[in-house]
């Protein structure tokens, strides 16, 4: 490899602003847990954002990176498990606009 530099750009997590949350502070907070509760609408405006960063194809694809990242904060969309809203959306129960 010749001539390769990497470049690292940090993304804020949209995620726990959606929440209205604090980041943490790393010297005097650990293990936090942020649950909460997110809206539809806004999980389509982060995927929106973080669109052009996403490997998918389509939007729906990029919403269901987000709502699998919202799994793992131990978040809920619209007091249902995200796992659930991803698996409505495979089967077109919930429908993604095209942009």
């Amino acid at each position: 490899m010749q001539n390769r530099e990497a470049s690292i750009s940090v993304v804020p997590s949209l995620i726990i602003k959606a929440l209205k949350d604090s980041p943490r502070d790393r010297k005097m907070r650990k293990n936090i847990k942020h649950s909460g509760n997110i809206t539809f609408d806004d999980i389509l405006y982060i995927t929106r954002i973080m669109r052009s960063r996403s490997m998918a194809r389509k939007l729906d694809g990029a919403g269901r990176e987000i709502l699998c990242t919202a799994q793992s904060l131990g978040n809920t969309m619209d007091g249902r498990p995200p796992h659930n809203i991803i698996e409505d959306i495979n089967s077109g129960v919930i429908e993604v606009p095209a942009e």
